[in-house]
């Protein structure tokens, strides 16, 4: 089955969808939020062993509020997590949230990564500055947005590389349109042993992420696991992302659907889902293209999340740029 990438080969191909990033470069952190207009059906996968997360509950199928205004990915470890209460500030300015009465309460899930190790200058007073970047990444939410060390991922870092926000989209046969955003973080790598090459590059469309391919032969230490920190220790990692789509979906569907875009976690990053990673998908569906997949269909879009969540965790190494104070370069600086 033939895939190719949408128009901008992000997740807002998927129309009701934009995203803004915030950051602050001392300290090497940042927030990126996904807008819904209107709400979406969402849900959420957690497998990694150390997660940080809010209002995560009541995405799962026998609850009672299905549909979300924004999902937030941050830094800054559970200081992350205010950001979401910025990010739920802007969207009632904007009249935006679920109806309680004559209440407007935007319902913002969240998820964090660890990024307080990567050099930058952590001393930030009283309050760190996540409240604001949420609400500074909503105000910036719009179709066309940065990726690489942009973001949530702007203080991201991975096994041997700096990693970063990476975003990809999937355009089916069917005309259902899929997208990724991730922000990549993880204790393992994207890349076969200490080669340039990529883990998803089977999925790779175009050069999106280098089109290297695999190496060959095949590195003789790929296999070797290859850690961050040797001493790591839970919450110092984490790889967080949101799969969206347009199809028709249940609760139940959009858990799913983060559920296959977990495949693309273990197909992209050597090892993942580990003990001190809080690995965590979100999923969207929108249901703009009007089609609720059959269960032929079903297996073409899940096969599309986990691809496309491989291809945005490449992507989001491959477009890092070097900072002051990085503690780890950048993929375009490996030569082999």
């Amino acid at each position: 089955m033939p895939f190719r990438a949408g128009p901008r080969n992000l997740i807002t191909d998927v129309a009701g969808l934009r995203v803004g990033n915030a950051a602050d470069e001392r300290i090497k952190t940042g927030v990126t939020v996904v807008v819904c207009d209107p709400p979406a059906v969402a849900g959420v996968q957690v497998l990694g062993g150390a997660p940080g997360t809010r209002e995560t509950d009541l995405l799962e199928p026998h609850n009672t509020v299905d549909t979300v205004n924004a999902i937030v990915l941050s830094g800054g470890s559970a200081f992350g997590l205010d950001a979401a209460s910025g990010a739920q500030a802007a969207l009632r300015e904007m009249g935006l949230g679920f109806a309680v009465r004559d209440m407007r309460i935007p319902i913002v899930p969240a998820a964090i990564l660890y990024d307080l190790e990567n050099g930058g200058d952590k001393d930030w007073g009283r309050y760190p500055p996540y409240r604001e970047l949420g609400y500074d990444a909503v105000r910036a939410a719009a179709a066309d947005f940065a990726v690489g060390t942009a973001g949530a991922g702007t203080g991201a870092i991975t096994s041997g590389l700096k990693g970063g926000l990476g975003s990809a989209s999937t355009v089916l046969p069917n005309g259902i349109t899929v997208g990724a955003l991730v922000a990549t973080n993880a204790t393992g790598s994207v890349t076969v042993g200490e080669t340039r090459h990529f883990w998803a590059a089977p999925f790779e469309l175009g050069a999106e992420f280098g089109g290297l391919g695999l190496p060959s032969p095949m590195a003789a230490d790929a296999v070797d696991v290859r850690l961050k920190f040797r001493d790591a220790m839970p919450r110092e990692n984490t790889t967080i992302a949101v799969i969206a789509t347009d199809a028709v979906l249940t609760s139940g569907g959009a858990k799913r659907l983060a559920i296959s875009a977990h495949d693309g976690f273990a197909r992209a990053i050597w090892p993942a889902h580990t003990p001190v990673d809080g690995d965590l998908v979100f999923a969207l569906a929108t249901g703009g293209s009007g089609i609720a997949p059959g269960p032929e269909a079903g297996i073409d879009l899940y096969a599309a999340a986990a691809a496309t969540m491989a291809r945005a965790i490449a992507r989001s190494v491959h477009a890092a740029t070097p900072a002051a104070n990085d503690v780890l370069p950048v993929w375009s600086s490996r030569r082999t």
